[in-house]
C-alpha cells in the first residue's frame, strides 16, 4: 500500500520557511507522495454544490491558502529527491490547455517525472466564470483538451482542430520525463467521471465520506471497466483515508476494495501538534508496512 499526504498546498500561511521542510520530513518518513487541491479563487458567496459532503459547501473560507499546485510541486520538488509529486485534482477545463502542458511537461522534466497527474472537470461555475471558461459542457471539453495535451507531449508535430481548439504546425519542449507522460488519474464520483477514468486514466481519485459510499463507487468502476473491455485492476484506486486513525486494520479494509494508495489529508493530521502526529503516525502505521 502507498501511503500519501493530502493537502500539502492548503493553508500553509508560513509556506515560504516551514513548506520545504515539511516536504523533507514526509519524504524521511516514508511517505510515497503529497499531494496538492486547486482552486483559483474561493467566492464569498456561491449556488454551487459542493459535490463532497452533505452540506454542499467546501469548507474552506476564502481566505484560504490555496498555493498553485504546479508551482508548489515544483518548489517541493526542488528540496526533495523520491517524493512523488500528486495533483489532487487540477481542473483542466478552466485552464489554457497549452500552458497547462507546458507547465506539467517543465514540472515532470524538472523533477525526473515524480509526477502524478490527477484530473476533474471541477464543479464551481462562479470560479470558472473567474476564469473566463465557460462552465457548461466542460466535460466534453476536458476530453478534447486531454487528447491535445497529449498530442503536445508527444514531441511530434502537433495538429488538433476541434470545436475547442485551433492547433497547427508547431512542437513544444521540454518533454515529460517519462513517455507518453505523467500517469494521468482521474478524480470525481459521477458516473461520466467513472467513465472516463474507464476510458482515459491510469487511475482513479475518489474523495468519499465514508467505507460504504466508497465501496459502491468501487463496485461502479468495475462494472464500468468490464463493460468496456478494460481490466479493473489495470486503474490504480487513490482515495483520501479520513479514518487513518483506525491504522492497519482500516488500511487492510481498504486493500480488500483494491486500492493501491491511500492519502491522508493534512488538515486532519494538523490537529494538535502536526510534527507530533506525523510521527506518531509514522511509527504506527508507515513502520509497520513492508516496503
Amino acid at each position: 500500500m502507498k501511503i500519501g499526504l493530502f493537502g500539502i498546498n492548503m493553508g500553509q500561511e508560513e509556506a515560504p520557511d516551514n513548506l520545504p521542510l515539511l516536504a523533507a520530513r514526509v519524504e524521511a518518513l516514508g511517505f510515497e507522495s503529497v499531494w496538492t487541491g486547486e482552486h483559483v479563487m474561493i467566492p464569498l458567496e456561491y449556488g454551487s454544490q459542493y459535490p463532497y459532503n452533505s452540506s454542499g459547501r467546501i469548507g474552506a473560507p476564502p481566505e484560504t491558502h490555496f498555493i498553485d499546485p504546479l508551482i508548489a510541486l515544483s518548489h517541493i520538488a526542488a528540496h526533495t529527491t523520491t517524493l512523488r509529486l500528486g495533483t489532487g485534482i487540477n481542473l483542466l477545463p478552466q485552464s489554457n490547455p497549452l500552458l497547462f502542458a507546458k507547465q506539467v511537461a517543465s514540472l515532470d522534466h524538472l523533477s525526473k517525472g515524480r509526477l502524478l497527474l490527477g484530473l476533474g472537470v471541477g464543479w464551481l461555475a462562479e470560479e470558472f466564470q473567474a476564469m473566463g471558461a465557460e462552465f457548461k459542457g466542460r466535460g466534453k471539453r476536458f476530453d478534447d483538451y486531454l487528447m491535445a495535451v497529449k498530442k503536445v507531449w508527444s514531441g511530434e508535430v502537433v495538429e488538433h482542430q476541434s470545436e475547442y481548439l485551433h492547433w497547427s504546425g508547431f512542437k513544444s519542449y521540454p518533454l515529460p520525463h517519462r513517455q507518453p507522460g505523467p500517469p494521468i488519474i482521474i478524480g470525481g464520483h459521477s458516473k461520466a467521471a467513472l467513465r472516463r477514468a474507464v476510458a482515459h486514466g491510469d487511475g482513479w481519485f475518489a474523495f468519499p465520506s465514508g467505507k460504504d459510499e466508497f465501496a459502491g463507487l468501487v463496485a461502479q468502476l468495475r462494472d464500468l471497466s468490464e463493460a468496456a473491455g478494460r481490466d479493473p485492476a489495470s486503474i490504480e484506486i487513490t482515495t483520501l483515508w479520513r479514518d487513518y486513525d483506525g491504522g492497519l486494520e482500516t488500511l487492510e479494509s481498504y486493500r480488500d476494495l483494491g486500492v493501491s494508495r491511500l492519502l491522508v489529508p493534512q488538515g486532519l493530521l494538523a490537529r494538535g501538534n502536526l510534527d507530533e502526529n506525523l510521527a506518531a503516525f509514522s511509527e504506527e502505521v508507515l513502520a509497520k508496512i513492508a516496503p
